[in-house]
C-alpha cells in the first residue's frame, strides 16, 4: 500500500463568516468581517476597526477574461475588474471565567488529526 492522501480546504485563521442581508425583496449573500485599514471598495476606504458586510458580487459572464491582466486593468486607470479585500483576524474572545478562546479556523483540526493523529494515540 502507498501513503494516505487527503485533500481539504482549510485556513489557519478564519477572518470572515458568511451571512445574508435583505435589499428590497432580495436576500443577498455577504461576507462579514473587518477589512484591513486602507482597503477600498468603490472608493470607500475602511478604517480597520469596523465590521462590515460585503456583497462579493457575481462572476462575469466571461470568467476567463478576469484572469488576463491586459483585460482586467481598465484603460482609465480605475479599479480592476476583480478585487480581493484583505480582512483582519477577529478579536480573541474570552469565556465567562476569563479563559482566552482560540482563533476560529477552517478545518485546521482535521488536517492536524490526519498529519499527527496516529502519534498522539
Amino acid at each position: 500500500t502507498g501513503a494516505d492522501v487527503d485533500v481539504v480546504a482549510m485556513a489557519a485563521v478564519r477572518a470572515t463568516r458568511e451571512g445574508t442581508v435583505k435589499q428590497g425583496r432580495e436576500t443577498l449573500p455577504v461576507i462579514i468581517g473587518m477589512p484591513l485599514k486602507g482597503e477600498k471598495i468603490n472608493g470607500e476606504a475602511f478604517d480597520g476597526k469596523t465590521e462590515t458586510a460585503i456583497f462579493p458580487g457575481d462572476l462575469p459572464e466571461k470568467v476567463d477574461a478576469v484572469f488576463r491582466a491586459s483585460e482586467t486593468q481598465p484603460p482609465d486607470g480605475g479599479e480592476l475588474a476583480i478585487r480581493f479585500v484583505r480582512f483582519r483576524p477577529p478579536k480573541l474572545e474570552r469565556t465567562a471565567e476569563g479563559v482566552t478562546l482560540s482563533l476560529p479556523h477552517i478545518r485546521l483540526d482535521r488536517a492536524l488529526q490526519f498529519l499527527i493523529g496516529d502519534h498522539l494515540a
